[in-house]
């Protein structure tokens, strides 16, 4: 089996930190899933509305880290990653295409920095990241999720 491993060069448009032209996602619109993401984290209008209008998903990453951070956050972030990484491939065709061209590659969000939740870290890690994305794929190969 084909395995796409780390998001970066031509897979680049796979990660969470790819910019796009805007998508709209529970009524605000954003430059990346990583804004979205990280913005949800708050129940905090102030916190929030900073984390949608940071200047980078590095950054929108950072102000998350410093978020107050809502009580059922854990229970839910598995949907709002799904959500977010839904609207990205049906709200741009490119990236639609692009990710259909992935075939049946296993991806996987290998990475140094440890995240093994998301991704893969030195072998280890349940890769929730790599499942949303082949879920999203298959599910436009099939046409539900246009």
């Amino acid at each position: 089996m084909n395995k796409i491993q780390g998001f970066q060069n031509e897979y680049r448009f796979l990660s969470n930190f790819y910019a796009f032209p805007e998508i709209e996602i529970h009524g605000y619109w954003v430059r990346s899933v990583e804004h979205i993401y990280q913005a949800s984290k708050t129940d905090n209008l102030a916190q929030k509305a900073r984390i949608l209008n940071a200047a980078s998903a590095a950054l929108a990453k950072k102000l998350g880290r410093e978020c107050d951070v809502r009580v059922s956050w854990d229970a839910e972030k598995y949907d709002i990653m799904e959500g977010a990484v839904r609207a990205k491939f049906t709200q741009h065709y490119h990236l639609k295409l692009k990710l259909l061209a992935t075939g049946d590659a296993y991806l996987e969000e290998t990475n140094p920095w440890g995240d093994t939740y998301w991704g893969v870290c030195q072998g280890v890690g349940l890769n929730q990241l790599g499942s949303i994305l082949m879920q999203v794929r298959e599910e436009l190969r099939c046409g539900v999720a246009d």
